[in-house]
């Protein structure tokens, strides 16, 4: 029977961060045992070592209990504390993610090449009605958008961190959309300064209301703040998330100019089994 650790990524505290489950050993498992796993450990996410390729490289899946996602950030940065401290390397279904941990178990993944699309007026419409939003609720500086780095999120700001708190959604009617889509999750960001942003995430799609913390969202995000020439190309960014369902989580984005790629750290702590 697999063995299935439990972690807390993005906190250094049991009772915060989004919390994932790590089978270390999944090389026996087909997909339909790594569904009913994840199904039954609940997470939004569960990380499945399927196979060792070689040192410290690794073939990881990310099944929430509804369906396999393409990566999951904080599934990974759960993974890599797990297996220790060092250099790892993640070949996920979206490519290769190089995660680093070091000495104090602080993880730092690098995501795969960011990529920024438009998001129609039809499509966004539909996100507003789903969220119970109106137009005029969005901040104009920080524009709507599909962002990938790894999975695809569109990215929606709001002027008032009131309006993301009171957050209430038609989890149906977004569950519909965000499945004829692609989407993964839906990046609900208010900026709060030039290098922060609270941000809440809607995932309908793995069978939860929302993620505490979603580490490849917040990958996607800082593609989006470069593309859009929202932060420097050498930014640091902090994301508070989790506040919100009373598990607060930290993110931190940094982007290294003449890299395309987004780094995503935090830290992870292992819960009871």
């Amino acid at each position: 029977m697999a063995s299935i650790e439990r972690y807390a990524a993005f906190s250094d505290d049991p009772s915060g961060g989004n919390p994932a489950g790590v089978v270390r050993d999944a090389a026996g498992l087909d997909d339909a045992a790594m569904l009913k796993i994840a199904a039954e450990v609940g997470y939004s996410e569960t990380a499945f070592i399927t196979q060792r390729l070689g040192g410290n490289h690794y073939r990881v899946r990310y099944f929430s209990p509804l369906i396999e996602v393409p990566f999951c950030g904080h599934a990974t940065v759960a993974t890599a504390v797990a297996l220790g401290p060092g250099d790892h390397v993640f070949t996920t279904n979206a490519g290769e993610v190089p995660v680093t941990v070091d000495d104090a178990g602080r993880a730092t993944l690098t995501s795969v090449a960011p990529l920024i699309t438009d998001l129609t007026s039809v499509e966004l419409a539909q996100i507003l009605a789903a969220l119970r939003w109106s137009a005029d609720e969005l901040d104009p500086e920080v524009p709507p958008r599909v962002a990938y780095a790894g999975a695809h999120h569109p990215v929606i700001a709001v002027r008032s961190r009131q309006r993301l708190a009171d957050l209430d959604y038609d989890f149906a009617a977004l569950k519909e959309l965000m499945e004829a889509k692609g989407w993964t999750t839906i990046q609900l960001v208010h900026r709060t300064g030039a290098g922060s942003f609270d941000v809440r995430n809607p995932f309908p799609v793995g069978g939860v209301v929302e993620d505490p913390a979603t580490g490849a969202a917040a990958a996607a995000l800082g593609g989006y703040l470069r593309a859009l020439k929202l932060v420097p190309d050498d930014a640091t960014v902090h994301l508070r998330q989790g506040d919100d369902l009373g598990r607060p989580s930290r993110l931190t984005i940094s982007l290294v100019p003449d890299d395309p790629r987004v780094r995503v750290s935090g830290t992870a702590v292992a819960l009871p089994a």
